[in-house]
């Protein structure tokens, strides 16, 4: 039988990739600001954020207990 999740680390994880999302959100705004804004690095960040944003959404679902237990 697999061990539940740690909550507390699973709360440390979501700090630290919320903070990367907004990071994130912050460069790809600053790079497609600028006038010589390289297309694919503009993707390849909102690829990451995107997969971050899933990340989270994984974590916070672990964080809900399992109505079935």
């Amino acid at each position: 039988m697999s061990q539940p999740p740690d909550p507390a680390k699973i709360a440390a994880q979501l700090i630290e990739l919320r903070t990367e999302h907004r990071d994130l959100d912050e460069a790809i705004a600053r790079l497609a600001a600028s006038i010589e804004a390289d297309e694919l690095s503009v993707k390849r960040l909102k690829k990451r954020k995107l997969k971050i944003k899933d990340m989270i959404s994984y974590l916070e679902n672990q964080m809900i207990p399992d109505l079935d237990a």
